[in-house]
């Protein structure tokens, strides 16, 4: 699993990269209540918002870490948003991208300096 400074994780699967939040976002966060998520299909750039997650203290954007197109999103997170506090780096994914080149997760912080990022 690879994470970015923005707490997101990404994990690939298959030719896949599997876009979420971290625990540590999730908590911050607070209970989340609304989730919106973006269309199959649509071309992203790194920082584009692709997401849009409410919680009981605050709204947050959730920003594409990579160049891709969205291939599939996690709809169960729209009918059920309090998903992403439960499992946060398991079921309540967000999206998945199609990239060109993988290698561009090589410049994301593993799991060691993640949690030594969030200290």
């Amino acid at each position: 699993m690879k994470f970015t400074e923005e707490h997101e994780w990404l994990r690939v699967e298959d030719d896949l990269v599997v876009v979420g939040i971290t625990s540590h976002a999730a908590e911050q966060l607070g209970d989340v209540v609304f989730v919106e998520l973006p269309e199959a299909g649509t071309t992203v750039s790194k920082d584009d918002e692709v997401v849009v997650i409410e919680s009981v203290k605050a709204a947050s954007d959730i920003l594409a870490p990579v160049d891709g197109e969205i291939a599939e999103v996690n709809e169960a997170l729209v009918d059920d948003p309090g998903k992403v506090n439960e499992d946060p780096e398991g079921d309540a994914w967000f999206f998945k991208l199609k990239i060109e080149d993988l290698s561009v997760l090589d410049e994301l912080m593993d799991d060691a300096a993640y949690k030594k990022f969030v200290g």
